[in-house]
């Protein structure tokens, strides 16, 4: 071909190309707009509902189109639970299909470590599929100045976003009565300036849920003196706990005969105006302010050498320890099951109720502590030292200690520490 029409013919297919890339653009400039893709919604809704007072499940499954026979059947699915002893306020979740009046699963939370969930197969048949809930467990510390108390000290310290605050009470109250419940006393002993570290376990669920674990060490001050726990498994799987020496924490008695008052109404005095009599009397105890129903404990081993209505006392129980000592908690609105005369206790075991039997004008515990038949103010009682760690786990012991005071120490002025590698 001669190079006039071989350049002919180029340029022909040059002016070919644009020109389709000229109408492409042209044709991509008047496209139509494209309509948004539809989203397929749910199938399924939810609804939670509540075990209200004084009804039982068949009120509440009616309420949702189960009962007769498919009643039976998804109670009898229901593996683990006596309809007759659920409490008020459980909660219940149940999922509906779209466009069904009838729900085709439920669910109902079994305590901290397990979900129950019950199935509807097809017709009336219903299963039930038990799941447990694995936790997550993190380390967290809370360090700070005691100001008013240790109670609001540590409450303000720990946000929400790290225990909830239902969640806190428990382990203010544990640090108080199940870590130093037998060598301090936090209602007199902390001084504001003082210092508190406390670290902690914080326990997630796939759930969402969030709760206190429990205490792995603490330094608290006390009159400017420094007390101190490191946790230990101790034989049965339990949290023992021990000073910086090994020593153990526990003593014969704990200071507390109840956990979670609310403060002391009335300390031990030899003549206190009585708000019921209206007259001057010796006030021979210590009152726990607490709400109706708390748990009573026995604050050491012994043996119940009474228990019923005491005059004054109104349902109390009184316990015959070694040493001839006596102590006595009075005013309770109910003994605990099998709490009698000749029946013999652990320190902590539950003995009865907190009420207002007898000469009361509030809810609360009159504890009494009597040595050699004389009585002392509970308060001021001290049990000397603790046992000793066992000598083959003292290396053990020191290894922890080492750890745990690195996780405790962080710069002045830390609060809470998002996490500890």
């Amino acid at each position: 071909m001669a190079p006039r029409a071989v350049t002919l013919v180029t340029v022909g297919l040059a002016l070919l190309v644009a020109a389709l890339w000229t109408a492409g653009e042209a044709w991509s400039a008047r496209r139509l707009p494209v309509a948004p893709p539809i989203l397929v919604t749910a199938a399924y809704s939810e609804r939670a509902d509540t075990l209200r007072r004084n009804e039982t499940l068949s009120d509440l499954f009616a309420r949702h189109n189960i009962a007769g026979q498919q009643l039976v059947n998804v109670l009898d699915a229901a593996e683990g639970i006596d309809p007759r002893r659920v409490q008020a306020n459980q909660v219940l979740t149940f999922r509906y299909p779209i466009n069904v009046s009838q729900p085709d699963r439920v669910t109902i939370r079994l305590g901290d470590d397990r979900i129950l969930t019950l199935l509807r197969d097809s017709g009336i048949v219903w299963r039930g599929e038990s799941e447990e809930i694995l936790w997550s467990v993190e380390v967290r510390r809370a360090i700070g100045t005691i100001q008013s108390s240790l109670y609001v000290t540590i409450d303000e310290l720990i946000p929400d976003s790290v225990l909830p605050a239902s969640q806190r009470p428990l382990l203010i109250w544990d640090l108080a009565d199940g870590v130093f419940g037998w060598t301090v006393d936090f209602t007199r002993d902390n001084y504001e300036g003082d210092s508190v570290r406390v670290l902690f376990e914080r326990l997630t669920s796939p759930q969402g849920d969030v709760r206190y674990g429990r205490i792995l060490a603490a330094k608290v001050q006390t009159r400017g003196v420094e007390n101190t726990a490191y946790v230990m498994t101790d034989r049965s799987g339990g949290n023992a706990y021990y000073d910086a020496n090994g020593t153990s924490l526990r003593r014969a008695f704990k200071r507390y005969p109840v956990s979670s008052f609310k403060y002391i109404s009335s300390g031990f005095s030899r003549r206190r105006f009585h708000p019921v009599l209206r007259r001057h009397r010796p006030h021979l105890g210590v009152d726990y302010a607490a709400t109706t129903g708390r748990r009573i404990v026995a604050t050491g081993d012994g043996v119940v050498i009474r228990a019923g209505r005491w005059g004054g006392y109104g349902i109390m129980v009184a316990i015959r320890h070694p040493k001839d000592i006596e102590t006595r908690y009075a005013h309770m609105s109910r003994l605990a099951r099998g709490i009698r005369p000749n029946v013999p206790v652990k320190q902590g075991q539950v003995i009865g109720f907190v009420g207002m039997s007898g000469l009361a004008n509030a809810p609360h515990v009159h504890y009494e502590f009597l040595k050699n038949g004389r009585h002392v103010d509970p308060r001021d009682i001290r049990f000397g030292g603790g046992a000793p760690l066992p000598k083959n786990r003292r290396a053990e012991f020191e290894s922890i200690r080492a750890y745990y005071n690195v996780l405790l120490a962080a710069p002045p002025g830390s609060t809470v520490a998002a996490g500890i590698d």
